[in-house]
């Protein structure tokens, strides 16, 4: 077997679909890419059995075959070599690949396509459309609140509630909560899925940055995405979500307007200055003034800022962790922000106060209970 192909050209499909690779996956093989050559079309795959990114690209070939190829050292290798016409050569007894280019030869072992465990399709399944842009933009806003605890393996992943209205993506870790609804993404039929977080973060550096369409198809088990020549499939997390709806509360009256990059340059100060095992940062909101305050008694560190803001309700004092309001305020895009309390001991929400019409989103944070220094 031998095909023709732009060095360059196939080092960008590698490094788009790559990081599904892991160091030490389960089987060995799963180290290699898997190259499939139908009739001129190159299909390459990768997996860790989890998830598998699928690209195809047009190639020089008279015959068809297929080989799997050591993942490191032919990135290595392609990084490596200027841009040109590289020739592959693989002898289909031996499994062994030799690489050909203007002024070299690099020759390496590869294994039997057929080892390469086989990618599942998703059929009888449901499928719905929605733009690059909206996919990354729902992403991006609450992938960063999942959860690492192993333990709950449902809130690793970002839940996605399908309705023939809107669709709902929600990301919780307990300490916080982001639901992000969209009313230009619908489905005929309702249904939700918890997809895992390294699946999204893989798609999300895959995406193109030009707005495209995204195909997405779903079962019981597989999520399955498509755009331009990339595909990925995922296994979906098959467990039940917390029922977060029962979470926010729709009792706080006690509403704060604020500039946000003002309050996010503020925490980001002050936090400087918090206990750094538990990050905590003291908001007292004293008619149209909120004074941020921090304070490390180990190391009779602290620190204090006033801001001016709108504020209707009575005078309250609470106590965040800075981490986690700093991160959600860093992956907000409004410029003035609503954070709406009740009491000292309840959970804070955070809206933004203009937003875009097709969207909808809502930052709840749990409070760190204050130890009253005064």
């Amino acid at each position: 077997m031998k095909f023709i192909v732009s060095s360059s050209y196939l080092l960008k499909q590698l490094s788009a679909i790559n990081g599904v690779i892991t160091t030490n996956p389960v089987v060995p093989i799963l180290e290699n890419f898997l190259f499939e050559i139908t009739d001129g079309t190159l299909t390459i795959t990768a997996s860790d059995l989890q998830t598998s990114m699928i690209t195809e690209l047009e190639v020089e070939a008279k015959e068809n075959g297929s080989i799997a190829i050591p993942a490191k050292i032919l990135l290595e290798t392609l990084r490596n070599l200027p841009e040109q016409p590289v020739t592959f050569s693989i002898d289909a007894d031996t499994y062994s690949i030799e690489i050909n280019s203007d002024n070299g030869r690099y020759k390496l072992s590869g294994e039997n396509a057929t080892d390469f465990p086989k990618i599942p399709t998703v059929s009888d399944g449901y499928a719905v459309n929605m733009s690059s842009g909206v996919l990354a933009q729902a992403i991006n806003s609450t992938i960063y609140a999942t959860s690492n605890d192993e333990l709950r393996p449902a809130m690793t992943g970002v839940y996605i509630k399908l309705d023939e209205t809107n669709t709902t993506f929600v990301a919780t870790d307990s300490h916080r909560l982001i639901r992000y609804r969209r009313v230009d993404i619908a489905s005929d039929m309702a249904h939700n899925m918890i997809i895992p977080r390294k699946a999204l973060t893989l798609l999300k550096s895959t995406l193109p940055s030009e707005n495209t369409n995204v195909n997405l198809e779903f079962n019981a088990s597989n999520a399955f995405f498509s755009f331009n020549n990339v595909k990925m499939i995922c296994r979906l997390i098959d467990e039940r979500f917390p029922d977060y709806e029962n979470v926010i509360p729709s009792d706080n009256e006690n509403a704060m307007n604020i500039n946000k990059s003002e309050l996010l340059s503020s925490l980001k100060r002050i936090a400087i200055y918090a206990n750094k095992t538990t990050h905590q940062v003291r908001l007292k909101i004293t008619g149209s003034e909120l004074l941020i305050s921090a304070e490390d008694l180990d190391f009779s560190n602290e620190a204090s800022e006033r801001l001016s803001c709108e504020h209707d309700g009575e005078d309250i004092e609470i106590g965040f962790n800075a981490k986690f309001l700093i991160e959600m305020l860093n992956n907000m895009d409004a410029e003035e922000i609503t954070l709406k309390l009740n009491a000292p001991n309840r959970a804070g929400i955070i809206l933004p106060v203009e937003k875009d019409e097709n969207e909808d989103i809502l930052l709840l944070v749990m409070p760190v209970m204050l130890n009253n220094y005064v």
